[in-house]
């Protein structure tokens, strides 16, 4: 195959966590030779040699991360290369290799036309904002280094599974799960690690197929587990756990089907970890329930609210060397017994562990929680040009109205009784909203004022 650097690579592309975007219209392999040129060129001016390099199950995914490594080993850099992986697999594998340059070419949940590339320089982590901005002004100065690099295969699996087997302690009651990877990559590794633990295994769409024929693959949306719930109920499963496309989230429904959101699992975790670890700060995202920093503070800890996304979620439990931390996506980080990574397998395993030492159920565990009324994400198509605009025309409505309001990510406005939250989305061209309050009627007037606003602004 014939690679050749993109004249006019497609800048919108480079978004807020990650290089995203429809293949082959708007990412294609000469994008991804180009963006190769670049990382290689980069990490070797920054004195690295080697870097890591995995891909999920996407069919574009194997043509782009191709094209990427002939990129990349032609500036004279040197691959360690996964195959078809989890990013947590990527990410363990870069742990575990103690080389923290690499490329997961992946699209997440995105739909199945879409890819992208997940990007790391050093120890610092994954890139985002700014750092991605100025990698795509690298790329275009097209001051490229020459060389050539190998490549050499890796198998991270077997030490990714023994990962497993070392943090986590089963109890006396056996778990039945229903487990639905909707047929993403974790499909290829889900059965073989669920299999070594006491636990009880239903499986469906569990056939790796990177078109996703039976559903979207992202588990935090509930109607994408409408399967997963009729065969929780039909098996009289204790749980039904979901996974997104390339494994890094985890989603999922209680014994009842009831679907229990990322914030409201959050909830079960904390009050099992809160008295084992001594920092009772947990991180929590703009997109969370009120529910769930009540309860933090109810506790005794304190709840640390910050900007959605993984690559600055994870960087910042990290940063404060918190034992665990969430966003509403699904991405959680557990830093007790675990390295940090975001991991939909281990974030199910855990589940089930602490399962496994109660005899009280899912709802049950739930049992206690204020409760607000909420909308889940809801995004409205505006291009990747106006979107800023909105969101700082919103800004402009709040202080013409007085309201308080935060900016950590877009701008959440707070009430006594609820809140909006209007924000860029960082992983296509639309605006991504939520709402909350404590009564019906009240979240349906929050939300009708800030979607009309929204609506105006992006005519």
């Amino acid at each position: 195959m014939t690679y050749k650097y993109k004249e006019n690579i497609n800048k919108n592309i480079f978004r807020g966590y990650d290089i995203r975007g429809v293949y082959p219209t708007e990412l294609d392999i000469d994008t991804a030779y180009t963006i190769g040129l670049g990382f290689g060129s980069y990490i070797k001016s920054i004195g690295k040699t080697t870097c890591v390099i995995g891909h999920d199950n996407r069919i574009s995914s194997k043509p782009l991360c191709d094209a990427l490594m002939k990129g990349i080993t032609s500036t004279g850099i040197n691959i360690i290369y996964l195959n078809i992986c989890t990013t947590p697999m990527y990410y363990y594998a870069c742990i575990k290799l103690k080389i923290f340059s690499g490329v997961m070419v992946t699209a997440s949940h995105n739909p199945k036309d879409d890819n992208g590339f997940k990007f790391g320089f050093d120890e610092s982590g994954n890139c985002k904002g700014q750092e991605i901005q100025d990698f795509l002004a690298y790329i275009l100065k097209r001051e490229f280094a020459s060389g050539n690099g190998t490549i050499t295969n890796y198998n991270i699996e077997p030490e990714y599974i023994e990962l497993f087997k070392q943090s986590l302690k089963f109890g006396p009651r056996r778990i039945k799960v229903v487990l639905d990877p909707g047929n993403g990559t974790t499909s290829i590794i889900m059965k073989k690690l669920y299999s070594l633990f006491p636990i009880d295994i239903i499986t469906i769409n569990d056939i790796s197929d990177g078109t996703f024929p039976n559903h979207h693959p992202d588990p935090c949306v509930e109607s994408n587990l409408e399967q997963l719930k009729q065969k929780v109920l039909e098996e009289h499963a204790d749980i039904g756990i979901s996974f997104d496309g390339d494994g890094d989230r985890m989603g999922m429904v209680s014994n009842t089907a009831k679907f229990i959101p990322t914030d409201q699992y959050m909830i079960i975790f904390i009050r099992n970890l809160i008295n084992k670890v001594s920092n009772k700060t947990f991180l929590v995202d703009v997109k969370c329930s009120k529910s769930l920093i009540d309860e933090i503070e109810k506790l005794g800890g304190k709840a640390l609210q910050y900007r959605t996304g993984n690559s600055y979620t994870k960087a910042k439990v990290r940063e404060e060397d918190l034992a665990f931390g969430g966003e509403l996506s699904g991405h959680v980080y557990f830093r007790d017994r675990w390295p940090g990574f975001d991991s939909g397998l281990y974030a199910g395993l855990r589940m089930l562990e602490l399962l496994s030492h109660t005899n009280k159920s899912v709802d049950e565990l739930l049992a206690g929680i204020n409760t607000y009324y909420s909308t889940p994400e809801l995004k409205y198509p505006a291009t990747d040009d106006k979107k800023f605009q909105i969101i700082e025309k919103i800004k402009e409505y709040a202080e013409e109205k007085k309201y308080d309001y935060l900016t950590i990510d877009g701008v959440k406005v707070l009430f006594d009784d609820g809140w909006a939250l209007v924000r860029a989305s960082n992983t296509g061209p639309n605006i991504a909203t939520r709402f909350e309050a404590k009564t019906e009627a009240r979240l349906e007037e929050i939300k009708t004022e800030f979607t009309q606003k929204v609506s105006e602004y992006n005519s």
